[in-house]
């Protein structure tokens, strides 16, 4: 029996990294934890700003299905860690949550602060190290560890990795994407990252975008074509913005906007601005003579839309159809926007692409490079806004820590 204990790096300070601290810790594992910010969960603290969106309420059968393509693999890490036990988790720092009207779960307090602060005071406690300034910058001939700090670079040997460095949707916070080019230049398959929970942008007239930049679409259905070619449709609340188009709405549905352009070089989203009447009777409703009434407060007053979806229906539309009851009433039942690319990747809330998960084994460790293992978002998945991914970072985090213990255990013979 060896008698040395394991050492094991975690590269990440984010939730994945520190779940899987955290499950590194409980195995037995000591662990040193380097990220290349000052402090760590920076963007996890930015996310809580308004409001922390831990996780969802929904039932499990629902909640897989929020990631897409990758449902099945995320599912499994989520049979380990999923929504409830992440609320157990919290109830065991001290953090009670509460299921909004939405069906979204937030601390009692609505902060990601608390949490935080006592979950970093437990790993200390631990015994964990902290090394912050440290910006990973791939592996030297020997696989050590390369870091470039504020004293210059420094090679550091591990007995195992965690790699959990995020996405590249925030790099003022530290989540820049840099890991891509050491790991592709180690081999590693990796999808193009992109913009994910992002907005889309087209051609506003000055009039819409000046006017209008901000204002809420409360209560619309969304209606497009999937990546496969099949009709969807959603209903939710979307904003306005100088450039275009975003919110939850947009989000929700982006990663098939997102593809259609890719695929077509535009994508055809259309929005019924009524949704709660049926086409035929507001063309009734239109239909009935207006007398001094402006077309915009007749709008107001008979399809009950308000000023920044009134702009909508008057944003590029032909005299005549407004004229028409008929035609009118089928552009607020189906008013269409062409939507020509997302929003950059360092204006996104989160990444698409990153290591592809055929590249990993199901402890989430390197095929290509055994005894390095990856979690967060620089896998190749993607959630919703909702609780979705935090969750999944948390799950693949806690995948990967105890992955990372079990073969350092196995190799040290304990």
């Amino acid at each position: 029996m060896h008698t040395d204990i394991p050492r094991l790096a975690i590269v990440g300070g984010g939730p994945a990294g520190l779940m899987a601290t955290e499950a590194a810790c409980a195995a037995g594992i000591r662990v040193d934890l380097y990220d290349a910010m000052g402090s760590v969960g920076r963007k996890f603290l930015l996310a809580g700003k308004g409001g922390l969106n831990l996780t969802h309420g929904e039932p499990f059968d629902r909640f897989v299905t929020r990631y897409g393509e990758r449902r099945h693999d995320v599912a499994r890490w989520l049979h380990a860690f999923d929504a409830e036990a992440l609320r157990a988790w919290a109830r065991g720092l001290g953090v009670e949550t509460f299921v909004g009207s939405s069906g979204r779960v937030f601390p009692a307090d609505m902060k990601a602060a608390p949490l935080l602060r006592r979950w970093l005071h437990r790993l200390r406690a631990d015994g964990v190290a902290f090394h912050m300034h440290h910006r990973w910058l791939g592996w030297n001939d020997d696989g050590a560890l390369r870091f470039a700090t504020t004293d210059g670079e420094r090679s550091v040997a591990a007995d195992a990795t965690v790699l959990a460095l995020g996405g590249a949707s925030w790099p003022k916070l530290g989540s820049d994407g840099a890991w891509v080019a050491p790991l592709r230049d180690a081999g590693i398959d990796i999808a193009p990252l992109q913009s994910a929970n992002c907005g889309f942008e087209l051609g506003w007239s000055e009039h819409l975008r000046t006017r209008f930049a901000g204002a809420p679409l409360k209560a619309v259905t969304a209606h497009w074509t999937d990546r496969h070619g099949a009709p969807q449709s959603r209903q939710g609340e979307c904003v306005l913005s100088e450039y275009g188009i975003e919110g939850s709405l947009v989000y929700a549905i982006g990663a098939d906007l997102r593809e259609r352009i890719a695929q077509h070089g535009e994508a055809l989203l259309q929005l019924d601005l009524a949704p709660g009447i049926a086409q035929a009777a507001l063309a009734e409703r239109l239909a009935a003579p207006r007398g001094k009434h402006s077309l915009g407060d007749w709008l107001r007053r008979r399809a009950h839309l308000d000023a920044a979806k009134c702009a909508l229906v008057f944003e590029g539309a032909d005299k005549a159809a407004l004229a028409d009851p008929i035609l009118l009433a089928a552009r607020i039942k189906s008013l269409p926007l062409t939507l020509r690319a997302p929003r950059p990747l360092a204006e996104a809330i989160s990444t698409a692409g990153g290591v592809r998960l055929a590249a990993l084994d199901e402890q989430l460790m390197l095929r290509a490079r055994p005894g390095t293992f990856c979690a967060g978002e620089m896998l190749d998945w993607e959630a919703p806004t909702g609780g979705y991914l935090l969750t999944a970072c948390f799950a693949s985090g806690l995948l990967a820590g105890r992955g990372a213990a079990r073969w350092l255990q196995g190799r040290a013979g304990l």
